[in-house]
């Protein structure tokens, strides 16, 4: 394991402190990652990159004090040290002696990859899934495909006297697919991966994921225009998390709850969702894309249950927070880099599989949609209003799927919607997509994952009325 002296870390941290505070950590990472990208048959992109550097945080009372380094000498870090000092001014604050002690990181990553993988090995696959992507519909005339891998090792250091050291692989292949008929275009996109090794792709090949990618476009040429009105909506298992961790997940998390910016704010113990809906975030489900062993300030990944039969049980959160509001961290202070201080983030945000099968709760339908993984959206967060594209949608008609439909939306009110919860399939899984959520600024990896779950009424916004 690559990373800083302990001795240096615990002067670093002593002298972070000098002039007061209540806390201070410092963050150092050495990230190695290759990407590949190839676009109608041919590599357009090929990097390798190595990124390493130390970030020294300060905490007194509800503020923080940041700087970090990439050049790791003792005396630029001794200046970052000095500059996240700065946040405190406590001219009585007596010199502290800092001990830090190594800590046992549990097993999360059933393997990885030591050295830099092949990059014939990439091309190889890459290729492959051109081939399989443009097998599936004649109509499909464009295929970009990316390979992206990374390890990241990370030491984390606190004046608690806590010392970790972590090493976090993550892999992704990506699909994209697009089609024309009859001068309409249409495109669809998959991928897989996780924190794992290249090993992976031997079992979930390139040719599986194009093919996924490949039929989602297809689909979508063929599709009808959405109908416009309410109507109950099946959202579908897996890759229909999106909208948990959008219209509910960001509202769960601990620093807009401090603020009172959500309107979950002070609402632990209340019902805020049928008692069909339980929510969980966990951070320690083996080889996922949102997991870690331990979250970027040295806590353990956890599973944290956030709603349970509808009641509010808890919220996310990291150290700052976690303090603030009297309660421990769960393991959830992610951060992009060591360039920036941690926030509190979700991890592996799902649902547990309900009593219906996926046949009972279509069966239920009348006339209404299917929506089974989306393409993007937005919420606010102070009041849970959202909407999201559908990116493979179909019809409900007479209690069966028929048609596919094109540009449909959900909108609605997250809170609301986990009102009309009436039906929840046995057929919980994570998605096996490569989710990258963005927050103040910052892109972590997480991974969502649902039921097929039954909303009663919902929104939804097309070109075609009734």
């Amino acid at each position: 394991m690559t990373g800083l002296d302990p001795s240096l870390l615990e002067s670093l941290l002593a002298r972070a402190l000098r002039r007061g505070g209540d806390y201070a950590d410092i963050f150092f990472e050495r990230k190695r990652s290759q990407s590949f990208r190839l676009q109608d048959g041919v590599i357009h992109e090929a990097s390798v990159g190595m990124t390493m550097g130390a970030g020294i945080r300060v905490i007194s009372g509800e503020r923080s004090g940041y700087a970090h380094s990439d050049d790791l000498s003792p005396e630029s870090l001794a200046k970052a040290a000095d500059v996240a000092a700065l946040i405190a001014d406590d001219p009585n604050a007596a010199t502290r002696s800092i001990a830090i002690v190594a800590r046992v990181v549990p097993a999360m990553y059933d393997r990885f990859d030591e050295a830099p993988i092949d990059a014939a090995i990439i091309v190889d696959y890459l290729h492959r899934a051109d081939v399989a992507a443009r097998a599936i519909d004649r109509r499909i005339d464009a295929v970009n495909a990316s390979f992206s891998s990374e390890l990241q090792e990370v030491q984390i250091a606190a004046s608690d006297g806590r010392l970790v050291y972590d090493r976090r692989p993550l892999l992704t292949l990506g699909v994209q697919s697009l089609g024309t008929h009859e001068g309409r275009r249409a495109n669809g996109y998959y991928g897989d991966g996780g924190r794992t090794g290249i090993d992976f792709f031997l079992t979930t090949t390139p040719e599986s994921i194009a093919e996924r990618s490949g039929h989602i476009a297809a689909t979508n040429l063929d599709a009808r225009e959405a109908p416009a009105g309410e109507m109950p909506v099946v959202v579908g298992g897996g890759g229909g998390g999106v909208l948990l961790h959008e219209a509910v997940g960001h509202g769960l998390e601990s620093d807009f709850n401090r603020q009172g910016t959500s309107l979950y704010s002070g609402r632990v113990g209340e019902r805020v969702a049928s008692d069909l809906v339980t929510i969980f975030d966990d951070g320690n489900l083996h080889g996922e894309r949102g997991s870690l062993a331990v979250d970027d300030e040295g806590t353990p990944g956890q599973h944290k249950v956030l709603v349970e039969r509808g009641i509010l049980r808890g919220y996310m959160q990291d150290h700052l927070n976690g303090t603030l509001m009297g309660t421990p961290s769960t393991g959830s202070g992610r951060r992009q880099s060591f360039r920036v201080m941690p926030q509190p983030r979700m991890c592996n945000t799902h649902m547990p599989p309900g009593d219906s099968t996926f046949e009972e709760i279509i069966a239920s339908v009348e006339r209404g949609v299917y929506a089974t993984s989306f393409a993007g959206g937005q919420v606010e967060i102070s009041k849970g209003d959202f909407v999201f594209m559908v990116a493979e949608g179909y019809l409900i008609e007479g209690g069966k799927i028929t048609a596919p439909i094109r540009g449909a939306t959900l909108i609605g009110n997250g809170p609301d919607a986990m009102t009309k919860v009436t039906m929840v399939g046995n057929d919980a899984r994570l998605a096996n997509r490569s989710y990258t959520c963005g927050k103040g600024g910052q892109y972590v990896p997480v991974g969502v994952g649902m039921p097929t779950v039954k909303l009663s009424q919902c929104i939804v916004g097309g070109s075609r009325v009734g």
